[in-house]
């Protein structure tokens, strides 16, 4: 299922979080015990009202800056299909660090329709190091393997440092004109950190001057929570991706809380009946 061909005017992206991988320092899971934890976050997601679900390798940190090992791929890959097999939601794919050729193999390989790039052009400095965008890289390789894959790129991503005299509209505008992105990403600082409604705002009217038959979908990426979803929806973003105010606890590592995902679902749902009533 395509993402960007089925936008609503609230739609929400469950994040499923992986706790540490094979290889990874912190593992300590089973094959089994992964897959089925990740199947109830992404069935638990999708029963509670979201519109699509992103998978990301969140417990293999430290991270490899971009380029991750194969068995990584390969087990991203098992944990991707089996998700996109048991929902019938888009389903997107995030290699931390930064290794969007191995999101888009996996995306392509396991039926998924979009992946998430924290650094997509420019540079970016982080603590894996300096991060370099290869849109270059990345565009060619979906042509090559015929990928019906969406690109969604972060703007000036969390846990990061941009590196030179690069505003957020600048790097908004280069990450869509020459970077070619489907669709943008604005976040906060870190995990679970609020989002400057400036930000997207001044995002959302630097893509507007564009020439573009349909406007370039802008997402909220971090701190989203049933009381400020609609004040992102607000900004006019088109969407926001949700993982920390759905676990339980609102702990990024806990398994997903149906509960607290109603709750989301539901506030940004009555703040688009609320904006239409008026």
């Amino acid at each position: 299922m395509n993402l960007l061909e089925q936008l609503t005017p609230t739609t929400i992206i469950g994040m499923v979080h992986l706790p540490p991988l094979p290889g990874a320092p912190g593992y300590a899971s089973t094959g089994d015990e992964i897959r089925t934890q990740a199947l109830e976050d992404a069935t638990t997601l999708e029963s509670a009202g979201v519109d699509a679900v992103l998978v990301e390798n969140f417990g293999d940190a430290p991270f490899y800056p971009d380029d991750v090992p194969k068995h990584v791929v390969a087990e991203l890959t098992a944990h991707t299909q089996a998700i996109a097999d048991a929902v019938d939601v888009p389903v997107g794919v995030n290699v931390l660090r930064n290794d969007a050729e191995a999101a888009l193999s996996v995306a392509a390989a396991a039926n998924a329709s979009f992946i998430r790039v924290n650094v997509h052009t420019g540079t970016a400095a982080t603590d894996q190091g300096l991060l370099e965008g290869r849109a270059h890289e990345t565009l060619r390789l979906r042509d090559r393997i015929d990928a019906d894959v969406a690109i969604l790129a972060d703007v000036h991503v969390k846990h990061a440092t941009p590196v030179g005299d690069r505003s957020i509209e600048r790097a908004a505008l280069e990450t869509v004109e020459r970077g070619r992105a489907d669709g943008v990403i604005v976040s906060g600082s870190g995990t679970g950190v609020e989002t400057a409604l400036e930000d997207v705002e001044r995002v959302k009217s630097a893509l507007s001057s564009l020439d573009r038959d349909s406007p370039i979908p802008v997402f909220v990426g971090s701190g989203v929570t049933p009381d400020t979803v609609a004040d992102c929806l607000e900004t006019g973003a088109d969407g926001v991706i949700v993982g920390t105010a759905l676990k339980e606890g609102g702990e990024t590592t806990n398994p997903v809380d149906e509960d607290r995902t109603r709750a989301l679902v539901e506030a940004a749902r009555a703040a688009d009946s609320s904006d239409r009533s008026e």
